[in-house]
């Protein structure tokens, strides 16, 4: 078993960055995410916000490793759970592969709350938990994963920043538009009353 974790701080609130995150597939700098399909999404009492998705990736693993656990096929389904908390301001995500379970399991938790010092960055904290079985060399096999995760973690906040501009920049476009549409009603009243 092998244990990974990393924290990173975004320079964005935690209402954007959780926004982002909701909406962190299909991007550019993720493209092993091949499909999300949401399963079940609701609000319980306390007011958070649960949903269980379904992500099918295709892991890029080097050839010796496909060797090693003897299946050339890479496509994995990972199981997806998250509560968003908007009064503790607090968005908890737990994955697990539901592929490959007998040879290897990868159980990871990202954990995004405000910063406790600047309310305008959030704190995102990682763990992945990796376990291969059944197959010589697992020690290794953990290492690459591990490897793999810390690779595709970086990729993940590159992603992450991404989506925060494709979310500003469409925010700005609708109060451009909505400037306009204020302004042409105004222009030709003003051109009536001459």
């Amino acid at each position: 078993m092998k244990i990974w974790t990393s924290e990173h701080v975004f320079n964005h609130p935690w209402e954007t960055v959780t926004k982002a995150a909701m909406q962190k597939y299909p991007n550019p700098m993720n493209p092993s995410v091949i499909g999300v399909d949401v399963l079940d999404r609701g609000i319980d009492k306390q007011g958070r916000l649960h949903s269980k998705r379904l992500l099918a990736t295709e892991w890029g693993l080097p050839s010796i490793v496909k060797s090693i656990i003897g299946n050339s096929r890479t496509y994995t389904y990972v199981q997806e759970h998250s509560v968003v908390d908007p009064k503790e301001k607090t968005f908890e995500l737990q994955s697990t592969n539901i592929t490959f379970t007998n040879m290897v399991s990868v159980d990871e938790k990202l954990t995004y709350k405000p910063h406790p010092e600047d309310k305008e960055k959030t704190i995102l904290t990682q763990e992945a938990i990796i376990s291969v079985k059944g197959v010589s060399l697992n020690s290794y096999l953990e290492g690459v994963m591990a490897s793999t995760i810390s690779s595709n973690a970086g990729k993940g906040r590159e992603a992450m920043e991404w989506v925060i501009r494709r979310l500003n920049a469409e925010i700005e476009e609708l109060a451009a538009a909505a400037r306009t549409t204020i302004r042409t009603p105004m222009a030709a009243a003003a051109v009536t009353e001459k």
